[in-house]
């Protein structure tokens, strides 16, 4: 995974509100100990998430791909009073860094952490989500997304992330392997649904924020 110019990067993180001391703990330990690391959200996109869940101040959130729990944990902080977090993920070997720092961020009681696979569980939620955020496998985002869509409030969002790919989806002549094709489908299925609002940010790896109409 390659990022934007790493000077522009560096920079911003620098004028940018610094994270919690539990998020860079979490943010160094996953760089230590977990296989790819930037995966993880990460100090300016963790920011950012932050900030639109204090915007849209979001009483139910959807995550699919929990990985070691960052991103719930920025979610958390614009959380309604009473709000819940339920966060999905596939792989069970991350479970216990999970837990530990939702405990750490004060979160736990909020954070709704299931173990699964979600193209499975999502069917079977109930109510509306006023937030979801994708961040799983590439090549399954447009079923994520169609499933989703539904049990999102009208005005809710969804935020996509890893949709620039390395900048692999520019040339998908050249880049031709499943994933890169599925988000090429993925950006222009979005762009073209008059069901949505959208606007494809180049933050990090490419975050594609979208709203229900």
């Amino acid at each position: 995974m390659e990022f934007p110019d790493k000077k522009v990067n560096h920079y911003c993180e620098d004028h940018t509100t610094a994270e919690s001391s539990v998020l860079s703990d979490l943010n160094r330990k996953t760089h230590l100990k977990v296989l790819m690391p930037n995966m993880l959200s990460g100090h300016l996109q963790g920011r950012l998430l932050a900030m639109l869940s204090s915007m849209i101040r979001p009483e139910r959130v959807l995550e699919i791909g929990t990985y070691t729990g960052y991103s719930a944990i920025c979610f958390a902080e614009g959380l309604k009073e009473g709000g819940k977090i339920t966060t999905i993920d596939i792989n069970e070997e991350l479970e216990d860094i999970v837990y530990t720092y939702l405990e750490k961020a004060g979160v736990s009681d909020r954070v709704d952490f299931i173990i699964g696979n979600a193209l499975e569980l999502i069917p079977g939620m109930e109510g509306e989500f006023d937030l979801v955020f994708i961040d799983a496998d590439k090549e399954n985002y447009l079923k994520y997304y169609e499933l989703v869509l539904p049990k999102l409030k009208p005005g809710g969002f969804i935020i996509a992330d890893n949709v620039l790919w390395s900048g692999k989806v520019l040339d998908g002549a050249k880049h031709q392997d499943a994933e890169t094709s599925a988000l090429i489908e993925f950006n222009e299925t979005i762009h073209n649904d008059p069901r949505v609002a959208n606007i494809l940010l180049p933050v990090r790896d490419g975050l594609m924020l979208l709203r229900k109409i």
